[in-house]
């Protein structure tokens, strides 16, 4: 009979496989990054806000170089983290872990890592929270936002083959009425990081260059308003 610790080894390697890997171009500006054991972090001189991401299920934190790459040249700090087998439903508090206690900051998510993150606004201390993004995700009955008056940013592809719309249209009453919606008119799931296709994704009508750059204009915009 395996020993637990041997399934779980197992288990690990057959995560591995399925992980999607950045592509050439997204480990490319990844170089620009530091990386520690919790965290892959894009400074950004003179820092005007801190921007926390959560990747998606199963997505290297380095995919989303590209945008975050782009955010840091714009003057906004962002710390990508990293999770347990690169699921953030595994700790979805991983936040705590990387924001300083006087650290302004908007949190936001791809996906599963949207959901986590909606989940940690929840319940976070609303002091130096800004704001929540959600690209390709939507808010569970758990990271209800309806009742805060943070700003919040949720931004789909038109494109995606993955999202399950019909939940998303269903839980968008957790979120502010006053809730920035936005497309992105060609691009796809997996566009919102360079991780080339993800199984069961619709073929983008832009290409991922031109949806990263879409992906940091939004977000830059937005910020902007915040700060």
């Amino acid at each position: 009979m395996l020993t637990l610790a041997v399934l779980i080894g197992l288990a690990g390697i057959i995560l591995h496989v399925k992980t999607y890997q950045p592509t050439a171009s997204a480990n490319q500006a990844s170089q620009a990054a530091t990386v520690s054991k919790n965290v892959t972090t894009f400074k950004a001189k003179n820092s005007k806000l801190t921007v926390v991401f959560y990747p998606g299920g199963l997505v290297e934190p380095a995919s989303y170089s590209n945008w975050a790459s782009q955010l840091a040249q714009a003057g906004y700090t962002v710390k990508i983290v990293h999770f347990p087998l690169n699921l953030a439903v595994l700790a979805p508090n991983q936040a705590k872990k990387v924001v300083g206690p006087h650290e302004q900051y908007v949190i936001g998510g791809h996906s599963l890592g949207g959901a986590m993150a909606a989940r940690y606004a929840a319940t976070a201390d609303k002091k130096n929270l800004k704001g929540v993004f959600l690209l390709a995700a939507y808010a569970d009955q758990k990271g209800r936002l309806d009742h805060s008056k943070l700003p919040v940013l949720s931004v789909t592809a038109s494109r995606d083959g993955v999202l399950n719309w019909s939940h998303y249209e269903a839980n968008k009453k957790y979120l502010p009425r006053d809730t920035t919606f936005t497309t992105i008119s060609g691009g796809n799931h997996g566009g919102f990081g360079s991780y080339g296709h993800q199984q069961g994704d619709k073929v983008a009508h832009i290409s991922n260059t031109t949806q990263q750059k879409q992906v940091a204009h939004l977000l830059i915009k937005w910020l902007k308003r915040i700060n």
